[in-house]
């Protein structure tokens, strides 16, 4: 069974998993009522929103290749929605597509692409967080929201999650700065993993440590990149908003920012389509936080992922054209440009590096 056949079925057992906990007790006469009076003006809102974050993440992506060269912005936004469609269907693609397409038009090498999707997500952590402390500390507390152990436990994973990105980021400012000793002492860490685990990420060290450019530009662009981040998960805040409208869910604004912290956890479980994961923490965080209803929880739950999950299928398949390739082509370029995979022309160079240290 190859690698990847094994982690799709691997990621399809959990997501079947999670259904059935998302589905377990389900009143499904109710579940329908739901879904059949959801108010579509509001959903159509959140189809739009949706379109309008993805165009906010290429406008921002380009802010963080800046320093490597400059990409126009519509091949900014194909390569987004395809990679991001592909995401949905070929485990791990995501990350890889959307540099490799890139790099298929511009000067920017695959492996400097791939460090600035590993920032964009240490950006996207942070921004979370930074919205979660909002919720926690500034805001007031939603009416619905139910208090007791269970903000408290809330609030420690929080701050967990606070404590690894503040870690992450100092590692890559270190790897930055001084990247030899760090990468060796790295090596030295590695030396005593197993060989499967210590090969994989070795490469992945020395991949992107060459692509942290943006590190080094004016904080005036760094800034810029932190205002494109609060916009694009203020946006999704206003999709969750405008899904929960359409199901007459009675939550302010800002009780979303909890949601997308939960989100945040639930589409981290590696299932296919992000499937399973989304619906339990969405249903989690609506019943068990803001006692809601379980059926139009589910409901909205169901019509959050669909809504915001579809359209960008869709996009990303229509554009596949601009891009000349091919589903079957993502799936082995997925593989071929991975810069961390031995099978990788930069993954053969790298290994070579590192046997010669």
């Amino acid at each position: 069974m190859s690698g990847r056949r094994g982690r799709l079925l691997a990621g399809g057992a959990v997501a079947s998993l999670l259904l059935v906990l998302f589905f377990r007790g389900m009143d499904w006469a109710a579940l329908g009522r739901s879904l059949r009076d959801a108010r579509p003006g509001y959903l159509l809102g959140l189809v739009a929103v949706t379109v309008v974050v993805y165009a906010a993440r290429a406008w921002r992506w380009g802010g963080l290749l800046a320093p490597l060269g400059r990409v126009p912005f519509p091949d900014l936004f194909s390569a987004t929605m395809v990679g991001f469609a592909a995401g949905l269907l070929v485990p791990r693609a995501g990350e890889i597509v959307r540099p490799w397409l890139v790099s298929r038009r511009h000067p920017i090498p695959t492996s400097s692409g791939f460090a600035t999707i590993v920032l964009e997500r240490l950006v996207d952590l942070i921004t979370v967080l930074v919205l979660f402390g909002l919720y926690l500390f500034v805001l007031p507390a939603p009416e619905a929201q139910v208090g007791g152990a269970r903000m408290d436990a809330i609030l420690v994973a929080g701050g967990l999650a606070a404590l690894a990105a503040l870690l992450a980021l100092a590692l890559l400012l270190a790897l930055h700065a001084r990247p030899e000793p760090v990468i060796g002492m790295l090596d030295r860490l590695l030396a005593r993993a197993p060989t499967w685990l210590a090969g994989p990420l070795g490469r992945a060290v020395r991949a992107f440590s060459e692509g942290l450019a943006v590190l080094r530009a004016p904080a005036r662009h760094l800034g810029g990149i932190g205002v494109q981040s609060l916009l694009v998960w203020l946006l999704i805040a206003l999709g969750f908003h405008l899904n929960h409208l359409a199901f007459a869910i009675a939550l302010p604004f800002h009780a979303t920012l909890l949601l997308i912290a939960f989100l945040v956890v639930g589409v981290a479980i590696p299932t296919p389509g992000m499937v399973g994961g989304f619906h339990y923490f969405y249903l989690l965080t609506l019943t068990q936080v803001y006692g809601v209803d379980r059926a139009p929880a589910a409901a909205a739950g169901i019509a959050a992922h669909a809504l915001t999950n579809l359209p960008i299928l869709v996009l990303g398949l229509v554009l596949l054209g601009r891009e000349g390739v091919t589903l079957r082509g993502v799936a082995r370029a997925t593989e071929k440009a991975d810069p961390t995979s031995p099978r990788s022309p930069e993954g053969r160079e790298l290994e070579a590096r590192s046997e010669v240290r």
